[in-house]
């Protein structure tokens, strides 16, 4: 596939989009004109990716893909939420029910950014574990600029967190880094206004308006699975629960059916804003486990993401519930251009 990225490897997005077309072309007998309409490409795109698929032997009599990743699923979730890519993987078999984002996540996520940055882009990382495990277990990327999206949970830690990830992203990549040394919430407004203001976290924000990637994380408004929801007083969590809180991403808060609420919480936090986070191009959101699930649909329905790693627990939540999502990947340009 002439994409100007790895001749030798397909990334997950690749392989799980390459399977749902084949199936589509060789198993259901839709025409490549139809498939580029299902999945918003050229006709040509269709082409390439078939021929892709018979070449590295992903195309026999059925439709093969590794093991760990889950290509009906994915495929399904993809089409249900209007996500670019949705790539789902089978939850690890010795994994408790109510553990939330597998380790395994990070590393297919790794995989993932890999294959949608370009050279010359601007890699926005949000402060989460699932972005530091992505970050840890990234082996390549193209040169690209690496920013920090938010402050972090907890100075102290900032070498072990989300600036770690940022240099090591940037490492990996050959580019330069733009990490915040800061915390990602703070007493109040003004306090945030003042280190905003600051020459390195003013120059990492100069960044947010040419940021093409990002990669975030999801949490659930509950102890230990939401950052947010830890820094913050018994007095303050009750309130925002009172607006109907049932998810995190970056610090903003979303009720069950994807509104944003309490946003004089995020005056008050070093964060990239909802509004730049919906401009940029491609979001990518990791975040699994059944006890994430709702707030992982909740998330999809604010329409600011537009891909999705996961895992099979979270996925067949996702894929039974009965309201529908926003569709964040129809209204923003395919950074392919195809």
């Amino acid at each position: 596939m002439s994409t100007g990225r790895s001749a030798t490897r397909m990334g997950p997005a690749e392989l799980v989009q390459a399977a749902a077309m084949a199936r589509r072309f060789y198993l259901e007998g839709k025409s490549k004109i139809q498939i580029a309409e299902e999945f918003g490409v050229s006709r040509f795109k269709v082409a390439r990716v078939l021929e892709t698929a018979l070449e590295r032997d992903l195309v026999r009599i059925e439709i093969r893909v590794p093991a760990e990743l889950d290509a009906e699923r994915s495929d399904a979730l993809r089409a249900r939420y209007g996500l670019r890519h949705a790539v789902v993987v089978e939850s690890p078999a010795d994994a408790e029910a109510d553990t939330p984002d597998p380790e395994n996540l990070g590393e297919v996520a790794a995989d993932l950014l890999g294959e949608l940055v370009t050279e010359g882009d601007v890699l926005g990382l949000a402060w989460g574990r699932s972005t530091i495990h992505m970050a840890a277990a990234l082996h390549r990327l193209p040169p690209c600029t690496v920013v920090q999206l938010t402050g972090v949970y907890d100075a102290g830690t900032a070498e072990r967190g989300s600036v770690e990830a940022v240099r090591r992203a940037a490492a990996v990549s050959g580019g330069e880094a733009h990490p915040i040394y800061a915390p990602m919430l703070l007493p109040d407004t003004a306090t945030a206004d003042a280190l905003r203001g600051q020459t390195g976290i003013a120059r990492a924000f100069e960044y947010f308006d040419k940021v093409t990637v990002a990669c975030v994380s999801i949490g659930s408004w509950e102890a230990g699975i939401s950052t947010v929801y830890d820094m913050l007083t018994e007095k303050e969590r009750a309130h925002y629960e009172s607006l109907g809180a049932a998810a995190e991403m970056s610090a903003h808060l979303f009720d069950a059916e994807g509104r944003r609420i309490g946003r004089d919480l995020g005056e008050r936090c070093i964060t990239v804003e909802a509004d730049r986070l919906r401009r940029i191009p491609e979001v990518v959101a990791i975040a699994g486990g059944r006890r994430k699930a709702e707030a992982i649909g909740a998330v999809l329905r604010s329409g600011l993401v537009t891909s999705l790693v996961t895992d099979t627990a979270a996925a067949d939540y996702l894929l039974a519930e009965t309201t529908p999502a926003a569709h964040p990947a129809l209204d923003r340009a395919d950074p392919d251009g195809a």
